[in-house]
Parts: structure tokens; C-alpha cells; sequence
């Protein structure tokens, strides 16, 4: 796992020195990402420069080093990632008498693009990638990143150069970049608590989407095109296979993908936080290595959130060598001060909080961990792709205004007293926060079309924008082309959307930063091609979420340890925000700052944190997403 970063002069030439500088400079700011070591390449005759820091996982050799040069010195590559099928792909070149002088993946990658082109190769390729390949002959750069999006990258202008990086902090380090807030990208977080691709916080500034590939001539215009579209895959012919053979392929193509992943010339291990998908990952480990497998858990001191002790119950049941620790308020507190620096745009799950610790902790005693990241989009985990069906379809029917009249009186009674009437709920069949979930309905019923009622559940904000003269997104992407099937709907664009952009950004950033490499073996594509082609019947088979999932894992683990309401991986930010976290939002949220600061609306920004201390509402993910741009603007602004 690398840092990558790289500009093109437009003039097609430029100072040897300075562009050696400069790439040094971008590389240098991504030190986190690879503290092992780092290199650079430039030509000033044709004006590029690439920069790399490395994190050592495959040929832990010099000759693994980047950039990486072609034999006859023509290409340059610069690769973040891992590309797990490299040996057969590098056994298929050596037949055509392609020649090897290292066992990295990287050279594997530089000589099938130069072999079969870059679309062919890296049709073939199995993995997570960002990467840009230099043509010094043709001067024309092709940037790319892996089908799901699990490693980012970034693209645009800076003056007179075309740049790239993995992070937006390499972009900084440019001494003719002057970087602008985008207004409407700031909206657009404070709706989602990230910045939606293609977009990011910075005018001019864009992140390659999944599954795309750039290619740009020196003062040309960037043309970006899709060698791998998600959406195309929901629209082949679903498969006609019964659950037996679907469970059967799900579990042969699993074990393959975490199979793969488990090569690795350091330390390995696995970050289980006691759910479906971090534990069949963690089974999938154990079946397929002859050493324990290392665990690493975190934990909230709160029953409400903790899976602490059903991850230690799973590791001893498996057999793991587990470590876990908890997260306390006053550990999160010393966190979030690191997170502008981590996150170097605005982000505001707060998952990022224990998936920081998490890897923090597995990084002092391995280097590359696996986890169960994907799984809810992939396999259907979420709760709206049951819940919402189920409500649209016995009230759409409804004229909106009456299911407008019956959300607004569900939502009349706060969270806080929902809670305490679902204390008449078996416990074993209590869901975690009723009264958020229960507001969410209220939500649903107030929507015109299921895209609304998607919309409503994603969103953190709905209301006239908390970012002075912001705007609202439509969601003009919503699948339409999927008819009565409103789970797959709503799986899909989570897929093309909060999985990049909020799941795999905070997996990516927190363990980054500490240097740790995690793999997500749910994400391999092949998988994500099968679940495509399955009903949805089946996916949710008697409205019960990860259901296929789940028969693979109760192959090698007991019901009984993993048969609960589900949880995520969420914090307790309602608890936190009126207790050891108030001073410290007080102080962010101050009117008087937030009027001078000229971002947001004081007055509806302090409207809704006071519903917050009364317990009123459903506000605090909306407040964290506040915070953390206070926060961030403190840092970048």
C-alpha cells in the first residue's frame, strides 16, 4: 500500500530540477501512506514527474521500488495497491516471452499494460488499484483506479500542470495552487457527511470515479472512460439457481478471495468487529492458513453499541490470537483532533473514530489486516433495504398527504421516548436505536417516490441548506432502470456512492495513517458480479438482511453467536455530544464564530444543537457533520 502523486507540465516540457522538486514535495506529504521509502521520476524534456512513497507488502527488494520503469526506459508507473492474481497474470506473460527482473505485482501491472494496453490488463486484474502510467514517447498519462473504488485518487489543475494524487494534501505542497472552497460540494457534505464523486471540497479538483479510467495528452483536456460499470451488472439476465448452488458458489468465491489475499511478505491479520461479515472473513482465514490468525477489536464501554464481547466470543470460538481495546470518551476526544489531518476534506462518519483506533492498535503488531467492509452493500445489510420496501408498499398507496400527517405525528415524539417505549420489546429482539429508526419512518412516509424516500434516509440534512447560499442534491443517478425492485435500487447507488465515498474513504484514510494495509476481500468483483445476478428474493429470503451471507457463515459458526439485531459499528455520539464532548462542541458551534467564520446559518445551526441538548429530534449525526467541518475549516481554511 503506497502514496501516489505526479504532474504534467502543459507546455510539454519543463525544469528537470523543479519537477523533481515538486513531485519530492507531494510524495513527502503522503509519507503516512508509505514510510518505508520513496522515489521519483521526472523528464524535463517532455514535462512529467511521478512521485511515490512506499509501504513494503510484496518483494520487500529494491527491485520492488517505484516509480518503476519499463526495460527500455519508454513507461513509468507509479501504483497504490495490490494486485492479487499477479502470478497467474505474470505466468500468462512469461509464456509470451515477457521477461521479469523482481516478484512484485507492480512490474506484473507496468508489463501486461504494455503488452495487451491498459484496458486489457486491467480487465484482467484482481484487486484494489489507483495507479497512473506514463508513456514518455507518446507524452499521454492514463490514470486508474480499481472497479469498487477502494483506493482513491485524485485529479485536476494547478496553473499551467495536470495533477494527480492519493490524497488531496500532496495537492497543497504545489507552489502555483491556490485552492477555493467549493460552495456547493460544502452543501453537499453537510447533506451526506461527505463529498460525493465525482466532486470534492475544492473547486477544480474532482476524484476519479470507480472502475474509470483517465487518459490525458500534455494541453489536452482529460477524457475519462469506464472499463467496469456496476450498474451494467445489475442489468444482466439474473441467474436461475436455487439457494443450495448460490450459497455453494458464494462460499467457493469467498474462500478464493480471501485465499488471495492472504499473501503477503509481512505480518497479516484481521480486524473482527463481531458482525456477519468480519467474521466469515475471519472463518475464511482460519480454513485457509496453518497459523492463528491475529484478531483486533474495539469496543465502546456502551451496551448499546458494544460488539466487543460477541468479537472475543467468535475468536475464541474460531481460534484466534485476539486482541481488543475500548474506545472512551476521552480517548475519542484526543482523536477527533487528528481527523482534519487524516480526512483532508470534510467527513463526518463517525465510524472513523473506531476504525482509526482499530487499525492503530492491529498496526503494532502486523502491517496488513483483512476486514469485512462491503458486506452490507453487497450482500444487503442494511436495514432500509427490508424496512423500506416493507413501508412503501403497504402505504404508497396512501394520498401523500395523509402519510405526510401520520410521519409527522411519529415524528412528534422524540427519540428519546421512542427508546424508552421500545424497553417493552424482548430484548433479544429490541433493535439499537429504536427512536432514530422510528423517526426514519416518519421520513418515508412524507416522500412522493421511492428515490424521495431513498433520499431521506441518506441524508443527514434535508431542510433549507445549513451552508449559506448551499443548494441540495436530487440524486439525479437513482437507478430507475430497475422496475418493483426497490432493495436492489437502493444497493446499487449505496454501492456507487457511500461505499466509495464514505466506507471505503474512512478505511482507506484511518488505516493509512498509521501506515496499516486492509484488504476487503467481500469487495473482490467477482463477487460483486454473482450478487448482481441474484433476486433479491433471495438475498433478503424471508426479510432477513445478509441472508446468503449468513449461510455461509453458520457453516463455521454457531447461529447463536452471530443470529442478533444488527449494530454496525456506530459510536454514541447522542450520549457523548451532552456529556464529554459538549465543551468541545460548545466552543465549534458558538454563534459568534459560526457568523464571522461565514460558512453556516448561526441561527439554524444553534437551533438545532439546542433541540439536541433537550433530547428533541433526531439531530446528532447533522451536529457531527457541523463539527467536523468546523473542525476541518480550522485546519485547511
Amino acid at each position: 500500500m503506497c502514496g501516489i502523486a505526479g504532474l504534467i507540465e502543459d507546455a510539454g516540457q519543463g525544469n528537470q530540477e523543479r519537477l523533481e522538486f515538486q513531485a519530492e514535495a507531494m510524495a513527502n506529504a503522503l509519507h503516512h501512506r508509505g514510510p518505508d521509502s520513496a522515489g521519483v521520476w521526472a523528464d524535463g524534456t517532455t514535462g512529467a514527474a511521478l512521485g511515490f512513497r512506499r509501504l513494503s507488502i510484496i518483494d520487500l527488494s529494491v527491485a520492488g521500488d517505484q516509480p518503476m520503469r519499463s526495460d527500455d526506459g519508454r513507461y513509468a508507473i507509479t501504483f497504490n495497491g495490490e494486485i492479487y492474481n499477479f502470478a497467474a497474470i505474470r505466468s500468462v506473460l512469461s509464456s509470451h516471452g515477457v521477461r521479469f527482473r523482481s516478484q512484485s505485482d507492480t512490474e506484473v501491472l507496468l508489463k501486461a499494460c504494455i503488452h495487451w494496453g491498459v484496458e486489457r490488463a486491467v480487465g484482467d486484474m484482481v484487486g484494489m488499484f489507483a495507479f497512473a502510467l506514463w508513456d514518455n514517447q507518446e507524452r499521454k498519462l492514463w490514470v486508474v483506479r480499481d472497479r469498487l473504488g477502494i483506493k482513491p485518487v485524485y485529479f485536476g489543475r494547478a496553473g499551467d500542470r495536470f495533477v494527480f494524487a492519493s490524497e488531496l494534501k500532496a495537492l497543497r505542497t504545489l507552489d502555483d495552487w491556490s485552492p477555493e472552497i467549493d460552495r456547493d460540494a460544502f452543501s453537499l457534505f453537510t447533506q451526506f457527511n461527505y463529498v460525493p464523486a465525482p466532486q470534492t471540497i475544492y473547486k477544480g479538483i474532482s476524484k476519479l470515479e470507480p472502475g474509470c479510467m483517465l487518459e490525458y495528452k500534455a494541453g489536452g483536456t482529460p477524457k475519462i472512460s469506464r472499463y467496469w460499470n456496476i450498474r451494467s451488472q445489475f442489468q444482466q439476465p439474473l441467474l436461475d439457481i436455487g439457494e443450495r448452488e448460490a450459497v455453494w458458489q458464494i462460499d467457493k468465491l469467498l474462500s478464493d478471495a480471501v485465499a488471495q489475499r492472504l499473501v503477503s511478505d509481512v505480518p497479516l491479520g484481521a480486524l473482527l468487529s463481531g458482525g456477519i461479515d468480519s467474521s466469515t472473513v475471519v472463518a475464511l482465514m482460519n480454513r485457509s492458513t496453518q497459523s492463528s490468525v491475529r484478531t483486533f477489536t474495539i469496543g465502546f464501554g456502551d451496551k448499546g453499541y458494544d460488539e466487543a464481547g460477541t468479537a472475543k466470543q467468535i475468536a475464541n470460538h474460531i481460534g484466534t490470537d485476539h486482541t481488543e481495546m475500548t474506545l472512551a470518551p476521552k480517548a475519542a476526544l484526543d482523536l477527533i483532533a487528528n481527523m482534519p489531518e487524516t480526512y483532508d476534506e470534510p467527513f463526518a462518519d463517525s465510524s472513523a473514530l473506531p476504525t482509526y483506533l482499530v487499525s492503530q492498535l492491529a498496526r503494532q503488531h502486523v502491517t496488513v489486516a483483512l476486514s469485512g467492509d462491503g458486506g452490507d452493500e453487497i450482500f444487503y445489510g442494511y436495514n432500509r433495504y427490508t424496512a423500506a420496501p416493507a413501508i412503501w408498499r403497504r402505504t404508497s398507496w396512501l394520498p401523500q398527504f395523509l402519510r405526510c400527517i401520520g410521519g409527522c405525528a411519529i415524528k412528534t415524539i422524540n427519540p428519546t421516548l421512542w427508546d424508552r417505549l421500545a424497553h417493552m420489546i424482548p430484548e433479544a429482539r429490541r433493535p439499537r436505536t429504536p427512536g432514530i429508526k422510528m423517526h426514519k419512518v416518519g421520513d418515508i412516509l412524507g416522500q412522493a417516490t421511492e428515490k424521495d424516500a431513498y433520499r431521506s434516509l441518506v441524508s443527514h440534512w434535508s431542510g433549507r441548506s445549513l451552508i449559506k447560499n448551499g443548494r441540495q442534491d436530487e440524486i439525479s443517478s437513482w437507478p430507475d432502470g430497475l422496475p418493483n425492485d426497490f432493495a436492489a435500487k437502493m444497493a446499487l447507488q449505496d454501492t456507487c456512492t457511500y461505499l466509495p465515498d464514505d466506507i471505503l474513504a474512512k478505511v482507506d484514510r484511518s488505516s493509512m495513517a498509521v501506515g496499516l494495509e486492509v484488504r476487503v476481500p467481500l469487495l473482490d468483483h467477482r463477487i460483486v458480479e454473482l450478487m448482481a445476478r441474484l433476486p433479491t428474493e433471495l438475498k433478503l429470503k424471508d426479510g432477513t438482511p445478509k441472508y446468503l451471507l449468513r449461510q455461509v457463515l453458520r457453516q463455521y459458526v454457531p447461529e447463536t453467536l452471530f443470529e442478533r439485531p444488527k449494530m454496525g459499528f456506530a459510536v454514541p455520539l447522542d450520549q457523548w455530544l451532552r456529556g464529554p464532548l459538549r465543551d468541545w462542541a460548545e466552543d465549534l458551534l458558538d454563534e459568534r464564530r459560526l457568523a464571522d467564520e461565514g460558512w453556516f446559518e448561526p441561527k439554524r445551526v444553534r437551533r438545532l444543537w439546542r433541540r439536541h441538548l433537550k433530547g428533541a429530534g433526531n439531530n446528532q449525526e447533522t451536529l457531527w457533520g457541523v463539527l467536523m467541518a468546523q473542525a476541518w475549516l480550522g485546519r485547511w481554511a
